[in-house]
């Protein structure tokens, strides 16, 4: 088996392991994924849930504040990863004191990921029947209490979806994010495939982001019938 691998993937087999490695770009793209959904999707829900209650006609109306957070919302939802990867260098250095590596590209991931995920939150819980949260409201629940228990509890399917098309947009820009030093499997496709013209890293790394990508869909996906269904 592993003289038919050589023999179709050299390149592959040659750079699966060590230092650079695919298996550690596996790791690598595994690690900006988890830190940035954990974090960004933290940061993205509350943000998220701020714009819902704030807006006009929201159980916490003002429109000042909902204002001052949508538009921070649309300027870095309108700034290309690419370029936010270098505006973010000096606060990145601030913050984990590097600007390499993937925990260098953790705080453009963060910041590129959480304004996303924020306005697919705020569209998803603007949707929660209004009769629901008027009803909440006559019978004296507080606001919080609004938020945790209609809010979240009713569009919990719709934001699982959401949270799962948020997760592959951010395996795709630790992908770009790789192609500038990041690491991950990204990195690897371009420095030691693209560059080196060895096809069959690009495939193989392409591959592998690929069944990340099914995982995760088939995962959010199982997760969000199961509580439709609760």
């Amino acid at each position: 088996m592993i003289d038919f691998l050589t023999k179709i993937m050299p390149n592959v087999v040659e750079n699966w392991s060590g230092d650079n490695g695919i298996l550690l770009g596996i790791g690598q793209t595994l690690y900006m994924t988890f830190w940035t959904t954990l974090i960004g999707g933290i940061l993205g829900l509350i943000l998220g849930i701020a714009l819902v209650v704030t807006e006009k006609k929201g159980i916490l109306a003002n429109a000042v504040v909902y204002s001052i957070l949508d538009k921070i919302v649309n300027i870095f939802r309108s700034i290309p990863f690419v370029i936010l990867l270098a505006v973010a260098f000096p606060l990145t250095q601030l913050l984990v004191h590097t600007t390499i590596g993937p925990k260098g590209a953790l705080v453009p991931l963060i910041l590129g990921s959480a304004p996303f995920y924020a306005r697919q939150v705020q569209n998803t819980l603007v949707q929660v029947d209004s009769g629901v949260i008027e009803s909440a409201e006559a019978l004296g629940y507080g606001p919080w209490t609004i938020v945790f228990s209609v809010y979240l509890r009713e569009g919990l399917p719709d934001l699982i979806r959401t949270s799962v098309l948020t997760i592959i947009s951010i395996i795709g820009l630790t992908a770009m994010a790789g192609a500038v030093g990041a690491g991950g499997l990204g990195y690897i496709a371009i420095s030691k495939g693209y560059q080196r013209y060895q096809n069959d890293i690009i495939w193989v790394c392409t591959l592998l982001i690929l069944v990340i990508v099914f995982i995760v869909q088939g995962l959010g996906d199982l997760w969000a019938r199961k509580v439709d269904h609760s």
